[in-house]
């Protein structure tokens, strides 16, 4: 896997470092030095742009971990610096894959992080495995994130590796929560037409072939456009098929526009449990008394019995930091954000010579980790680049306030997480 000649990377680096060589050689031997002592470690988040919520938390989660390092890591008897480099990809594919390049052409970054939506995950990991650099990736589904990148079971990626639950496993926690209901069994599914809503659509690795094995009707209505604005015949097809569950994947503020209308045109199913839109309290909130008891996987709480394994931290008390920090509510991806640099120290560690790219691969390989988000490690992956992580099911409620909380209802799949209270009906 190192004998592969030049790559694309190899031959920008070595053209641009020639020519440095000839017109200003101290200054290249200078600058090569320095950056021997420290490591670099990309770091590929949306900060703005309409996915920006994902990464509310990355300033809060960095400043924990900056501090946690301090002076640097020691490898082997050698303390090296350590320097996280952030890029905003401005919620687009095209900029992720422009930073992501940036990062290892410019910065020459010894490890690339990436994270929240396959928007980010998928275009950065595309560039590291074109240019042989390693990269851990979290905060997609694992099946979108691989097959939506064209990977084969049978071959998979050299350089490129990911943590996240996938399809199967929000389906156990929907039908987990369903189940404790009494209904009809006809599932309403509506699908945001980007690089989440996509993948999980397919109707042979997607959500729809799982629900329908565990007994339920599945009617489909079909692909949306993010930022629509109008569901009215979606919602006229799902009364027509006397649905009483809706999911799928929305965008919150598309989310917001079909669970307004469908308040409108009388359509109350008794659950809806989506992907991606109710995941954050702004998002519900801004669905007035009509969030109160709309449902969605739970990746991560202040309910999960983890700790990290880098500061010791609960997830209790770093949710509480991030509120105390921020003055908003915890969010869920603040324990997976937590989680990647964790498991990038570690890594790093054991790696035995950060500087040696196939030495940082073959650490994450053998990672087995015990993360705040729970354990990590690729050594028995559903496929060879991904890690499942502990998914359960929750419901939102209304506190009375105007702000709502999201309470665990179900943990078939992860026990060790407490059920907080059970499911109920909208």
């Amino acid at each position: 896997m190192n004998n592969r000649g030049y790559t694309r990377r190899t031959i920008l680096r070595t053209g641009l470092m020639a020519g440095s060589a000839v017109a200003l050689p101290g200054l290249l031997s200078r600058r090569a030095f320095a950056q021997s002592d420290t490591i670099r470690i990309g770091f590929v988040s949306p900060q703005t742009g309409p996915v920006a919520a994902f990464g509310a938390s990355d300033d809060y989660v960095l400043a924990q971990v900056r501090e946690a390092i301090g002076a640097g890591i020691e490898i082997n008897g050698i303390t090296y610096p350590v320097e996280i480099i952030v890029k905003d990809t401005q919620s687009s594919a095209n900029r992720a894959s422009e930073v992501a390049n940036e990062l290892m052409l410019d910065d020459e970054v010894d490890l690339m992080l990436a994270s929240s939506t396959a928007d980010t995950t998928n275009p950065v990991a595309d560039q590291c495995e074109l240019n042989e650099m390693p990269c851990i990736s979290t905060d997609t589904p694992w099946d979108g994130h691989f097959f939506g990148r064209g990977g084969d079971p049978a071959v998979g990626f050299d350089w490129t590796y990911h943590f996240f639950w996938g399809a199967g496993q929000v389906v156990d926690s929907y039908t987990s929560l369903w189940d404790q209901l009494s209904t009809n069994k006809k599932v309403g599914v509506l699908w945001s037409n980007d690089s989440d809503g996509v993948p999980l659509s397919n109707a042979t690795t997607g959500l729809p072939p799982l629900f329908a094995a565990k007994g339920y009707e599945v009617i489909d209505a079909g692909f949306h456009q993010p930022l629509a604005d109008d569901f009215s015949a979606q919602i006229a097809m799902l009364k027509d098929a006397g649905v009483e569950i809706v999911s799928g994947v929305f965008l919150p503020p598309d989310f917001t526009t079909f669970w307004t209308q469908a308040a409108q045109q009388g359509f109350r199913p008794k659950a809806v449990t989506v992907a991606k839109a109710l995941l954050f309290p702004s998002a519900v909130e801004s669905l007035g008394q009509n969030g109160n008891g709309v449902s969605s996987e739970v990746w991560w709480s202040p309910n999960h019995p983890y700790k990290s394994g880098l500061t010791g931290i609960s997830s209790a008390d770093l949710a509480k930091g991030y509120e105390a920090a921020s003055g908003q509510q915890w969010i869920q991806p603040t324990g997976y954000k937590h989680a990647l640099l964790e498991v990038a120290i570690d890594v790093l560690k054991r790696s035995g010579n950060p500087k040696d790219k196939g030495a940082v691969r073959d650490a994450i390989l053998a990672t087995d980790y015990q993360s705040i988000v729970g354990p990590v490690s690729w050594k028995n992956g559903p496929v060879k680049n991904a890690c499942q992580t502990p998914l359960v099911g929750g419901q939102w409620v209304a506190r009375g306030d105007g702000k709502f909380d999201i309470v665990v209802c179900e943990n078939k799949t992860a026990p060790e997480i407490p059920v907080q209270q059970p499911f109920a009906a909208l």
